[in-house]
């Protein structure tokens, strides 16, 4: 298992209508990296600063993981897991490409 990569993903609203999934921290840097200027802050800064450690193999993928969550939250863009994994493991009918 790649070491980059969450225990489980975080997905986060991006846009009105669009879910992201944040599958490892170098999906959270993109992530944050792409974050407006005008709204970055200081958790902002140390959530980015924490994944940018954790890729260099200077803090564990968890300590990024739970930065991020922390980032989103504040951010109100955290999307309950719950709510986004039907749409994922929905049953599927042979020849269709759209979940039923």
């Amino acid at each position: 298992m790649n070491a980059k990569l969450f225990d489980k993903p975080v997905y986060v609203r991006n846009g009105s209508y669009l879910v992201q999934e944040i599958a490892g921290v170098e999906d959270a840097i993109d992530f944050l990296e792409r974050w407006p200027k005008r709204k970055r802050d200081t958790i902002h800064e140390r959530a980015l600063a924490t994944c940018y450690a954790a890729l260099d193999g200077r803090r564990p993928s968890i300590a990024a993981y739970i930065s991020f969550t922390g980032f989103a939250k504040r951010a109100d863009i955290l999307e309950d897991f719950d709510a986004v994994v039907p749409w994922h493991i929905a049953n599927r009918s042979p020849g269709r490409s759209v979940p039923v």
